[in-house]
């Protein structure tokens, strides 16, 4: 039998997991490690440990599984996107990794506005310049250490530069490349435009590929500390949107995904080009040749409950580690004991700043309508719901751009709770699916990978064999009407508060 591997970079660990070609998991492994938030709104991981991760996961997938490694067919790359990696001319990484969710870049989102121009740049990079992006990152190295841009050599996408240390190939592809802000989307490839007004030289990007195409194969040094066998052929995978969207069958008209990891993102598939002209939803190229996507996200979705377990939590975490529980069925059935609403306490998730709809890195998330009554399990319910009501934001406006939405489907951490996937089928106002499996992007970039390999003819149809609807999750239709009411008060603070976001900034400098 044939096998396959997707690895999935993302921002906590690493999850590398074997596949076999019907698409079930055989062996599965995460290792964390850090992120670095030397600088308010700041965020940094290094490659190092995302290197080290990928091969302790690798080698712990292999021997778990007991595969012989001549039998793994190909692998996939699934990453956090936006990233910058900067190598100088020995592959030697020059700084830590600005990541996705860092906000320092806002000046250099002006200035790529200004050099290019507000139209142009949407028209070109289908998005406005956003602090996310991995351009305004390039462009803030260039300006506030300008020592180490001099040594640039290459600037490779998270899941790239695990690329270049398996294959030694500079290579991206299109969905995670998308995110980078140098790209003529329309036509799939690096702007000429762009990188001339910016300064940045194309030689020191990846070459580009479609998400599905060998990219390379792993070399004799990278088996030697993976496990893997020399030879083995990589895929360009997909970013972790993209790789997700595939891992849940995202791969035709009308069937739109909603993830809540770190990020909370709405996912809905397109096959032309669709571009929002206020830039409040990305679009990207998918990880299906010749076709798109749009993509609203949430920056501090899961990261809010996660946030709030950290720091407040510490009794839930106790008992999770005596008991054996996860931690966040505790919290979930501590929700469970408050009614919809939370009793009026509403809460803005934006711990990173946002992106959908409101573009702001100066937002900070908010309990609003706090009262003596409220307690824990009110904190929790509020900011699932909150996260709820911000990728509401994202599907209105995807609705808005004429894209057909038919079904819903759940996935990521918050996929996995039924509390909150209620919630979504009540504020969505419609039935929430999942499908059987839960490994979303390891899986995408595992099919990638099949399709590469010539296991599967196309992506739609491996997705089409592999990926089965397992249950569909109504709304409460008395809880339609009061998410609906609250939800338009969600909406309403954060045009009353962003005057105070703004001020508060400014005396933070």
């Amino acid at each position: 039998m044939s096998f396959l591997i997707g690895i999935d970079l993302g921002t906590s660990g690493v999850k590398t997991v074997l596949f076999d070609e019907s698409g079930k998991p055989v062996a599965s492994s995460t290792v964390e490690y850090p992120l670095y938030q030397p600088n308010l709104g700041w965020a940094e991981q290094d490659p190092e440990d995302w290197w080290k991760g990928t091969c302790e996961s690798i080698n712990n997938v292999m021997l778990k599984s007991g595969v012989d490694k001549r039998d793994v067919k190909g692998i996939g790359l699934s990453g956090q996107m936006h990233g910058a990696v900067l190598l100088d001319k020995e592959d030697k990484v020059l700084r830590n990794a600005i990541i996705w969710c860092d906000q320092r870049s806002a000046a250099e989102c002006d200035q790529i506005t200004q050099l290019i121009g507000k139209e142009k740049l949407i028209e070109i990079t289908a998005n406005p310049a956003l602090t996310g992006f991995t351009a305004s990152k390039i462009m803030w190295v260039k300006n506030n250490e300008p020592h180490i841009f001099e040594k640039i050599a290459k600037i490779l996408l998270p899941k790239d530069y695990i690329r270049l240390r398996l294959t030694g190939e500079y290579a991206t592809e299109v969905s995670d490349a998308s995110g980078m802000q140098l790209m003529n989307i329309a036509q799939r490839k690096w702007s000429s435009e762009v990188l001339s007004k910016l300064e940045i030289s194309e030689s020191m990007l990846g070459k580009m590929y479609e998400s599905q195409e060998v990219t390379g194969k792993v070399t004799a040094s990278a088996a030697a500390v993976t496990g893997l066998n020399e030879g083995t052929i990589v895929v360009g995978g997909a970013g972790d949107q993209a790789a997700g969207a595939v891992g849940n069958g995202i791969v035709k008209p009308g069937v739109v995904s909603s993830t809540i990891g770190t990020s909370g993102v709405v996912f809905a598939y397109t096959d032309k080009l669709t571009i929002d002209p206020l830039g409040r939803v990305h679009t990207f190229c998918h990880a299906v040749p010749n076709t798109y996507h749009i993509m609203g996200v949430t920056q501090g979705a899961g990261l809010s409950l996660k946030w709030f377990r950290d720091t407040f939590c510490m009794e839930e975490l106790m008992t999770s580690e005596l008991s054996n529980i996860d931690v966040y069925k505790l919290l979930d059935a501590e929700a469970e004991t408050v009614q919809p609403c939370s009793e009026g306490l509403l809460y803005l998730p934006y711990l990173m700043g946002e992106r959908t709809p409101h573009l702001d890195p100066n937002a900070r998330g908010v309990f609003f309508g706090l009262t003596a009554k409220h307690t824990k399990p009110h904190f929790v319910r509020s900011i699932m719901e909150g996260v709820t009501y911000s990728l509401r934001d994202c599907l209105e406006i995807i609705k808005g751009m004429g894209v057909e939405i038919s079904e819903v489907r759940a996935s990521g951490g918050g996929g996995k709770s039924g509390i909150w996937r209620q919630m979504q089928a009540d504020v969505f106002g419609t039935s929430i699916n999942r499908i059987f499996s839960d490994e979303g992007p390891a899986l995408g970039v595992a099919i990638l990978a099949g399709v590469g390999a010539g296991i599967y003819d196309s992506v739609p149809q491996a997705c089409s064999n592999v990926i089965k609807v397992k249950d569909s999750l109504p709304p409460i239709n008395e809880n339609i009407k009061k998410y609906d009411e609250f939800y338009k008060l969600y909406v309403q603070l954060y045009k009353s508060l962003k005057g105070d976001f703004t001020q508060l900034s400014s005396i933070l400098k």
